[in-house]
């Protein structure tokens, strides 16, 4: 049989097992990502042993992802309580009073919008420009001279990074949740014809105070998903300038993904701790 006949012949062949072998390799890549992010993740929390002598990194780090994001957030939250209170409107001015429409904007702001949508934006924003600054230092060889001079990088640029991000979001939430409320009451008071003590005492009917630590709980692992999505991308980065807008794009899908998956899973878990 001549080589073009058996190369015909097992063509089909040929092309599953190169779907297969795709399919192999996907999953070795991922299982190779989650190990990454678990062994960094680690080796972070072992690493804030030395928070007080990267507290100048660490400082740095909170005012590129907390004050440089505030504009962003100011703009999102804002439009998100106003759109809470026409929505809560259009849904419940027939059926309950103007009270309820208060409690339905705090409700949802607290609880959902306010942690989720600013761990979006952010997210989006920060964890880019961690991988994208890492993936560079990666490709230019700057992370193997600091291991080569036995400077830690995890140390030095992924802790740094992580426990700035475990206390901004929160704090970003909290300016999150008042503009949102803010913006709320205004669109209820100048189109919806909600008096001020009416959306104040709406707020106060159904406050309860696990819902806005419920909110802060999930912000901070929020947090913690972008810085470390960034790192694990930065870090993994490969192909010169071309890795480095991958790895960017990665680590904004990954935080993105997770966040959403996240928030799913800690709903149900706060849900069960509140209620059981």
């Amino acid at each position: 049989m001549r080589t073009s006949d058996t190369a015909t012949t097992f063509s089909p062949t040929a092309q599953e097992g190169g779907f297969f072998a795709s399919l192999g390799r996907g999953a070795l890549g991922l299982v190779s990502e989650v190990g990454f992010a678990g062994i960094l993740l680690w080796r972070s929390i072992v690493a804030m042993r030395a928070v007080p002598r990267s507290l100048r990194l660490i400082l740095q780090q909170m005012r590129r992802i907390g004050v440089e994001s505030l504009p962003l957030v100011v703009m999102t939250s804002v439009f998100t309580g106003a759109v809470a209170a026409v929505q809560a409107a259009y849904q419940l001015m027939e059926f309950v009073p103007q009270i309820y429409i208060a409690t339905a904007i705090y409700k949802s702001v607290v609880i959902e919008l306010g942690p989720v949508l600013t761990s979006l934006v952010v997210g989006g924003r920060v964890s880019a420009s961690i991988a994208a600054e890492l993936g560079t230092m990666r490709v230019t060889e700057q992370i193997d001279a600091m291991d080569a001079m036995a400077i830690d990088p995890v140390r030095y640029l992924a802790m740094p990074r992580l426990v700035a991000a475990l206390i901004m979001l929160p704090t970003l939430t909290v300016f999150a949740d008042v503009l949102a409320i803010a913006g709320g009451f205004f669109v209820g008071y100048a189109s919806l014809e909600i008096t001020p003590k009416t959306f104040v005492d709406g707020m106060r009917l159904l406050f309860y105070a696990h819902d806005v630590f419920g909110g802060l709980i999930k912000s901070f692992v929020f947090g913690g998903v972008i810085a470390l999505m960034g790192t694990v991308a930065g870090f993994r980065t490969v192909g010169g300038a071309v890795g480095v807008g991958l790895s960017a794009t990665k680590a904004v899908a990954a935080s993105c993904v997770l966040v959403l998956i996240g928030n799913y899973v800690l709903a149900i878990l706060l849900f069960q701790i509140i209620f059981d």
